[in-house]
């Protein structure tokens, strides 16, 4: 398995995960900062792949209604 630069490696393919689906909210909100904003790979360690998948997924959850687009506070 590859690891980027800063030594993480993939959570979606170390756990053989190949597609994200919108409607697991639990696993998505992994990957939303407490202001509501997308957490960039840089920082989980998602691949480029990966990043574009949770990115779609999220989007299309918060379109949907399961995620707020804003935090709670």
């Amino acid at each position: 398995m590859k690891k980027n630069k800063y030594n993480k490696p993939c959570p979606f393919k170390a756990n053989g995960i190949t597609y994200i689906d919108y409607k697991n909210v639990k696993l998505l909100r992994r990957f939303i900062s407490k202001h509501g904003k997308i957490v960039p790979k840089y920082y989980t360690g998602v691949s480029l792949k990966y990043q574009k998948q949770l990115a779609k997924a999220i989007k299309k959850a918060r379109f949907m209604g399961l995620l707020s687009y804003t935090s709670k506070y």
